[in-house]
């Protein structure tokens, strides 16, 4: 997200009248539904994301423990833990299709 100048982009009345609520402060616009980007739809975040998460999941069916793997992905063991069950969760609804 980038910041705009409000000046150069609303007219002038209404950035009087904004001036009116929040004079000098910033002000968040949140984009119209219709806008609005899945997370990592701009990145390769969530992939990058799933890609790890598979990779806990085999090291852990491997013998690495929560710990090992927690160490390893600079991840807490509890993140670690919710990460395994939800991929377990993941491979069992995919076998049942």
């Amino acid at each position: 997200m980038r910041y705009a100048r409000a000046q150069d982009l609303l007219p002038p009345e209404l950035l009087e009248e904004l001036q009116g609520y929040i004079d000098g402060a910033y002000l968040y616009i949140p984009r119209k539904e219709e806008n609005r980007l899945a997370w990592g739809a701009r990145t390769c975040s969530k992939k990058e994301t799933a890609a790890r998460n598979r990779q806990i999941l085999q090291r852990f069916c491997q013998g690495e423990t929560a710990a090992q793997l927690a160490e390893a992905f600079f991840l807490t063991e509890k993140t670690v833990r919710r990460i395994i069950a939800q991929e377990r969760r993941a491979g069992q609804e995919k076998d049942a299709q």
